[in-house]
């Protein structure tokens, strides 16, 4: 069975419902038959290489919002991605573009160390002093993920290189209705939407390995919290309404 996963370094949602669904990857029987395939989403994808800036600023300036309220937007992701273990800083974290941290993602994908690369993304990204927007940082990272340094130079040097990939992924999402992320499709029978409790992802592995005959994409959960094409994450709160950061 084959688990395609679109999500967005960017998207705090991608981290915390990464770590769901592995929590229920690892409990599931059938979890050594199960393939996980990452795929490209760019929540941001008109922004231009260099331009970065603090995450905080911008939230305050997407959104209206003081610099104090845009703090406490941060504060109310951090806390979901602390209760599954995960570190989060909330101060002093850059935001940009992802599109050179997908294409090196395909160059992982075709050496086999995808999962590897996409792990070691997220923690530099949100747990960790180190701005995945820095070339010299996304070498670092790759070969910390098994990847040949010059290689992965290379593919940084060249804005072609793995392009046409990253690309054709942001089509078929669209072409499979997926508006937000993180999005997960099981066998192409079941999509999830949103970085949903362990045991919704539980239920689809279940699911879509029992009725693997099936060839209807059939969407499994209810709404969970996710970014969406505009760049918008959910947050859940304490009470069943949500806001939008």
């Amino acid at each position: 069975m084959r688990v395609e996963i679109w999500s967005d370094i960017a998207c705090p949602w991608c981290y915390v419902g990464k770590a769901r669904f592995e929590k229920a990857l690892a409990g599931f029987a059938h979890r050594d038959g199960v393939e996980v395939v990452h795929r490209s989403f760019e929540l941001d994808p008109g922004r231009a290489k260099g331009d970065i800036e603090q995450v905080v600023d911008m939230l305050a300036q997407k959104y209206g919002r003081t610099p104090e309220e845009a703090r406490g937007m941060e504060a109310n992701v951090a806390a979901n991605a602390q209760a599954e273990g995960l570190g989060y800083r909330t101060e002093g974290r850059d935001h940009g573009s992802t599109f050179d941290i997908h294409r090196l993602l395909h160059l992982a994908k075709a050496r086999g160390r995808q999962d590897e690369l996409l792990t070691l993304a997220y923690r530099a990204n949100f747990a960790e002093e180190r701005s995945v927007f820095d070339d010299a940082v996304l070498a670092d990272l790759a070969v910390e993920a098994g990847l040949d340094a010059d290689e992965a130079r290379a593919v940084l040097a060249d804005p072609g290189a793995y392009a046409d990939d990253v690309r054709a992924d942001e089509r078929e999402a669209a072409e499979l209705g997926a508006n937000a992320v993180p999005f997960f499709v099981l066998d192409r029978r079941y999509g999830i939407s949103g970085g949903q409790p362990a045991e919704v992802f539980t239920q689809a592995l279940e699911q879509a390995w029992k009725d693997r005959d099936v060839s209807t994409l059939t969407q499994v959960g209810g709404d969970a919290a996710a970014c969406d094409a505009d760049g918008a994450c959910e947050v859940p709160r304490a009470d069943p309404s949500d806001q939008r950061v």
